[in-house]
């Protein structure tokens, strides 16, 4: 093969391959937070490979005062401060807008495909984030989480401009970050590429959207503690025998899905 086929069918295998992966896009008023986490581990590696593309931005660049205010007093009285939805709105707009520029120069001008998004707002009231939903997600284009911070945001922007109110718990946090970084990495670790061979998601991911997870062992294969007392290895692991050591595993196996 020439060098010059060589490069077109990298080419070709560049724009189907990478061009499409998932987009995450992060609207917070804390950037910072999530410089370790994006650049570290895993995730860091993923986004070097192009199989995710992270951006992180701050809500603040879509303000028009020179505070750079995004928040106000509750109408009805209240404690705390509430953010506004003026500047969410504005940066959903301008988010989405980039993202079907970068699509019309990556297809055919002519390719009638939407822009599969999804526009999620994390609050203690939204729907329980599950596996089930991280599959679905990770079909997705493009998402893009909005963080909320103080007392909470405007309720018109779950009315009027998330697709998803999700919780990812029974409990109240400080803010909308932790919960991102959370669902970022439930859907990524779904992406093929991100943590290993495709050949892991084909075996652990099943046909309802769950993921499959077991009990696992490494060396030592006798760990000895205090007063000589022994934890082993169960022995079917050690015995080299696959098909009783699957039916271990099945045994042993749970599907993580709600």
């Amino acid at each position: 093969m020439s060098y010059f086929i060589y490069c077109q069918v990298y080419k070709v295998y560049y724009l189907v391959y990478y061009d499409f992966m998932i987009k995450f896009d992060v609207i917070t008023i804390f950037p910072k937070i999530f410089n370790s986490y994006i650049g570290e581990s895993l995730i860091a590696r993923a986004i070097k490979k192009k199989l995710i593309k992270i951006n992180i931005h701050n809500l603040r660049k879509w303000t028009t005062d020179n505070h750079q205010t995004v928040d106000g007093r509750p109408f009805g009285g209240g404690l705390g401060m509430v953010m506004m939805v003026e500047p969410i709105y504005k940066a959903i707009r301008a988010l989405a807008k980039s993202q079907i520029t970068n699509h019309k120069l990556q297809t055919n001008h002519k390719s009638q495909e939407k822009i599969k998004r999804k526009v999620i707002l994390f609050t203690p009231r939204g729907e329980k984030f599950t596996q089930k939903m991280a599959f679905k997600l990770s079909k997705l284009d493009q998402i893009i989480f909005i963080c909320g911070r103080y007392e909470g945001v405007d309720e018109r922007v779950a009315e009027k401009i998330a697709d998803i109110k999700l919780s990812i718990g029974d409990y109240d946090l400080m803010g909308g970050e932790l919960p991102t970084m959370v669902c970022i990495e439930a859907i990524s670790r779904l992406v093929p590429g991100v943590i290993g061979k495709e050949k892991l998601l084909k075996e652990r991911i099943t046909k309802s959207g769950g993921f499959i997870e077991y009990a696992q062992y490494t060396r030592p294969e006798v760990f000895i503690i205090k007063d000589r007392k022994k934890w082993k290895v169960p022995p079917v692991l050690l015995t080299g025998n696959h098909k009783n050591i699957e039916e271990w595993k099945k045994a042993h196996a749970k599907e993580i899905l709600d």
